[in-house]
């Protein structure tokens, strides 16, 4: 049986209600996603405390900085016995190396390679002229290339990089239920589109926290991908 591609992603900076929302959501859900909102107000102790309710924890960090620098935070996270963390492609093949050295075995280490809330034009205003898709194939490039587990993309670029890293793990943001307003986002797609294109994990915010009832919301989209 294949694991629960569904990651909840919790925009909180709140204990106690993201402490809620994991123990609601857990029983249809893979994991959640705790990003830099949690982590600034809660700290290691906030990622344990999630941790400690048994659902596996992503830590969306995106670290981005001079290799010993990133390598020093990874070792810093390693107690948290993670499910997941990720830093940003763009920091270079070296940094992307001392990640990959310094991270716990037991944690998968994805990166980051253009996020969802950005589209060609925004890539050509910082230079990137040939668009979002030619820059996530390279970014993804240098991932596999230093032995990463896989790569953070949207919807949209995840079956051609399949096509050239069948094993790699395809986070996919940008996960939108039919229905659902886009928000912040702009490539998006269903949960099953993006499954069939070939994603790995699915990570749903608000279409799930924001719910009237976040535990049917997140059984109502587990039986979307299971029909």
């Amino acid at each position: 049986m294949k694991p629960n591609p569904i990651f909840v992603g919790l925009d909180t900076s709140d204990a106690a209600e993201a402490a809620a929302l994991t123990r609601a959501v857990g029983p249809f859900v893979g994991g959640v996603k705790l990003g830099l909102q949690f982590f600034m107000a809660n700290g290691p102790a906030g990622v344990r405390a999630i941790a400690d309710t048994g659902v596996p924890v992503f830590l969306d960090l995106k670290l981005h900085d001079i290799p010993n620098t990133v390598a020093g935070a990874l070792r810093s996270l390693a107690p948290l016995d993670l499910y997941m963390v990720n830093v940003h492609a763009g920091g270079g093949p070296a940094m992307l190396a001392a990640a990959r050295d310094a991270c716990a075995p037991s944690t998968q280490l994805i990166a980051v390679t253009v996020l969802t809330s950005l589209d060609d034009g925004d890539m050509a205003a910082m230079g990137v002229v040939d668009g979002a898709a030619a820059q996530v194939s390279r970014l993804a490039g240098l991932a596999k290339a230093a032995g990463l587990d896989g790569v953070v993309c949207s919807p949209h670029e995840v079956a051609a990089l399949r096509a050239d890293w069948p094993a790699g793990q395809f986070v996919v943001p940008g996960i939108r239920p039919a229905g659902s307003p886009l928000g912040d986002q702009k490539r998006v797609m269903t949960p099953v589109q993006a499954l069939a294109a070939g994603a790995t994990m699915l990570v749903i915010g608000r279409p799930i926290t924001a719910a009237a009832d976040p535990a049917a919301a997140a059984a109502e989209t587990l039986a979307q991908i299971a029909g």
